[in-house]
């Protein structure tokens, strides 16, 4: 690691720390040439990696998948807390496949399960477009299989999922 004052090669850790969320590493150096000896921070992250639809590829971002959510719970009744765990979901479980580039397409199906068990609704609205719903059949489809479970009792139990004055299924 270059020192960011003198520019020298060489540095040494003085103190190492996780933070918070556990995805990067925060770390203290100091600079090992004579005439600086200053103190500087860096912060390590695993890399990961998305790869467009156009090929181009392009580091991973919370932020891009709190922006495509936020659209699906757009009327909905959903907090920024809860769209901000969703997010936070989604990357541990993309991480957690184990590989340093991954499809966006494939990110954005991680975002489809917890999506439902937050609002039905917006995960309709989500899955409409990395499921390729062509048709009113494919939403009949989605729609029969969601109310299926619902009366199995396997389904996500939601409450207040309808907004009032609207029909429950």
């Amino acid at each position: 690691m270059h020192c960011p004052f003198c520019r020298h090669g060489d540095s040494r850790v003085v103190d190492s720390r996780a933070s918070d969320d556990g995805t990067s590493i925060r770390r203290r150096r100091q600079c090992m040439h004579d005439a600086c000896g200053k103190r500087f921070t860096t912060v390590e992250t695993a890399s990961l990696s998305v790869t467009k639809r156009s090929g181009a590829s392009e580091p991973f971002s919370r932020d891009k998948v709190l922006s495509g959510v936020r659209k699906a719970c757009q009327g909905r009744p959903v907090s920024e807390d809860d769209l901000a765990l969703l997010a936070q979901r989604v990357e541990e479980t993309v991480r957690s496949s184990g590989v340093a580039e991954i499809e966006a397409h494939e990110v954005g199906m991680a975002v489809l399960p917890p999506l439902r068990e937050l609002d039905e609704v917006a995960y309709l609205r989500f899955a409409s477009v990395y499921r390729a719903f062509d048709d009113l059949e494919a939403f009949e489809a989605e729609i029969a299989l969601l109310r299926a479970e619902h009366e199995m009792g396997s389904g996500p139990q939601l409450a207040a999922t309808y907004d009032k004055g609207s029909p429950s299924p």
